[in-house]
């Protein structure tokens, strides 16, 4: 952090132990101390463990919706602001709260763009059993996910469509804030989670915005009262800073689809834009690209927003979509056109049903886990990655097995195998009853 003066530094120490102090005792806090306390620590005013002393007390005392605006704005303030006004069509983004195998991005964002519809995706990468869509697209050989801003507009005009890794000159009292929220256990606070990504979406500058807020074991937020709380808030916060927002509160009760890693997921993404129909994956991918194309076009029906994407599935647009955005931001295109030349583990071990029944539980945490412990994630922050490894999900909730199935495969070159057999066993609960199927897309937030 920049160097500061003993004088303003002991000023700044005064207004933040004056703010922790108001609320603690519960009043409501004004635009210009958050304001202040944000733009003290930015500048490098106030120390850390001031800084994480102030949210973890507004996290205990919590924000109202006032209160969690003017944080959103203090976290904008003083970084920069992408002008898609440039682009001369309506934008539209879309966030994720994340979770195991959700490769959603992949799929909904050459769907909106061969629909016609301009879309500007900022990723991160993943920490822990939920992956991060930059390492899942760092696995196609060239693809470069580092775009400056002038190159962001210049590959949306050529493509419709832009993926590129979050810039840090984007809502910098949130990049300096984030990594305390772990350290002060207020990661899952539903103020600070609202504000540090409706931050970043209002800095982007899109038109509209879909949230994909995910609900269950594998989630951010498991319980659905949580997730929609969640939703609610962003939806209404987005409005505030006129962005036209919705939410779709989808499952993460299970992996979503098949492939869990990266360069199988981005297979996965590949056959769907290729029209398979794959289940826990498909259906949501619909609804969320649906939910884009009529926020761009309020007018648009659902209808003819899903005769629009049946088109494209069908056609191929979609799938040569992704590949034409994908060479023109350095991809190698023959690896796409013919995707098993996108890194392959050398070894895929089985594990199957050890009885008959019906699949009751597959837990999105455990197969996450067995991912981590063969390199398809990572536990910190600058830990090495296995591209090529991860695992294929062959049953879902509801379906019917045979012992000796098998339930799912482990992709792995190195790693600690027997470990993630182990997760992965222990991730599948096996009924004596038929189990009906999870309900994928639970509720929509307006």
């Amino acid at each position: 952090m920049p160097t500061q003066t003993a004088a303003t530094g002991a000023n700044a120490s005064l207004r933040v132990q004056a703010s922790i102090t108001a609320k603690r005792e519960g009043r409501l806090l004004t635009e210009p101390e958050i304001a202040g306390v944000v733009g003290d620590f930015v500048a490098g005013r106030i120390p850390d463990y001031q800084m994480a002393a102030w949210l973890a007390t507004v996290a205990c005392r919590g924000l109202n919706l006032d209160e969690t605006a003017a944080l959103t704005r203090a976290y904008i303030d003083g970084g920069d602001r992408l002008d898609l006004t440039r682009v001369g069509r309506p934008v539209v983004d879309k966030h994720s709260t994340g979770g195991v195998g959700d490769k959603a991005t992949l799929v909904v964002t050459p769907i909106v763009a061969a629909c016609g519809v301009r879309m500007v995706k900022m990723s991160g990468r993943g920490l822990g059993h939920a992956g991060g869509t930059i390492d899942k697209l760092e696995s196609i050989p060239g693809l470069r996910l580092d775009l400056n801003t002038d190159e962001v507009y210049s590959v949306v005009d050529q493509t419709g469509m832009v993926i590129t890794g979050q810039s840090s000159s984007l809502a910098p009292g949130d990049g300096a804030t984030y990594a305390l929220r772990d350290v002060t256990a207020t990661v899952e606070d539903i103020p600070l989670i609202a504000a540090s990504i409706i931050s970043k979406k209002v800095a982007v500058g899109a038109d509209g915005l879909v949230l994909d807020v995910k609900t269950g074991e594998g989630a951010l937020i498991r319980g659905q009262d949580g997730a929609r709380a969640l939703a609610q808030t962003m939806v209404a916060l987005a409005r505030r800073f006129g962005l036209r927002s919705q939410a779709i509160l989808t499952d993460m009760s299970e992996p979503m689809g098949r492939a869990v890693g990266n360069a199988l997921e981005v297979k996965e993404a590949l056959n769907v834009l290729r029209g398979e129909e794959v289940p826990g994956l498909s259906a949501p991918c619909r609804v969320l690209a649906r939910a884009l194309l009529q926020s761009a076009d309020p007018n648009l029906s659902g209808i003819e927003a899903d005769q629009r994407i049946n088109r494209v599935l069908k056609n191929g647009e979609a799938h040569d979509r992704f590949i034409h955005w994908a060479t023109v931001q350095g991809a190698e295109p023959h690896v796409l056109e013919e995707p098993d030349r996108l890194p392959t583990a050398p070894c895929v071990t089985p594990v199957f049903a050890s009885r008959d029944g019906w699949v009751h539980r597959v837990s999105p945490r455990a197969i996450g886990s067995a991912a981590v412990r063969v390199g398809a994630g990572r536990l910190s922050a600058r830990a090495p990655l296995d591209h090529a490894a991860g695992l294929v999900v062959h049953h879902r909730v509801g379906d019917r097995v045979d012992a000796g199935d098998v339930l799912v495969e482990i992709h792995h070159s190195w790693g600690n195998i027997n470990a993630a057999v182990q997760e992965a066993t222990q991730a599948f609960v096996i009924g004596d009853e038929p189990c009906p199927p999870t309900t994928q897309v639970h509720e929509v937030i307006t």
